[in-house]
């Protein structure tokens, strides 16, 4: 398999967008859309329209190269989208928080005590 490489400045295009899916799509589903852009696009007629078609379903048509192609477009996110901060979040615990935990998990929450005591005969 002949590695694709790029440079920093040429921008990786989004397989599934030239094959017009999501990333949702099945390996069936891949296969459909790209034989129906070749019919639209024959590589007599549309040669450029063909190749970006063609490349595109070779980033896809195998589970490897289809992880990879994942993967990169996870790394083109933005830059500030990758560096932002998360907004600050408040993990002190609050006191209803563990009352509701406790009563859950033991026997807190019992209203029927009386009923446990029997007499024990020896």
């Amino acid at each position: 398999m002949t590695e694709i490489t790029r440079t920093p400045t040429q921008p990786y295009e989004n397989p599934y967008a030239t094959l017009g899916l999501d990333r949702t799509a099945t390996p069936d589903e891949i296969k459909q859309a790209y034989f129906a852009l070749v019919r639209l696009h024959p590589p007599e007629r549309e040669p450029d329209a063909f190749k970006r078609i063609r490349a595109a379903y070779d980033r896809l048509r195998t589970p490897e190269a289809r992880l990879d192609a994942d993967m990169r477009l996870l790394e083109e996110w933005p830059q500030s989208a990758r560096t932002a901060r998360p907004p600050a979040l408040d993990l002190a615990p609050r006191a209803e928080d563990v009352l509701m935990i406790l009563e859950a998990d033991t026997e807190l929450a019992r209203t029927d005590f009386h009923q446990d005591f029997r007499e024990v005969s020896l």
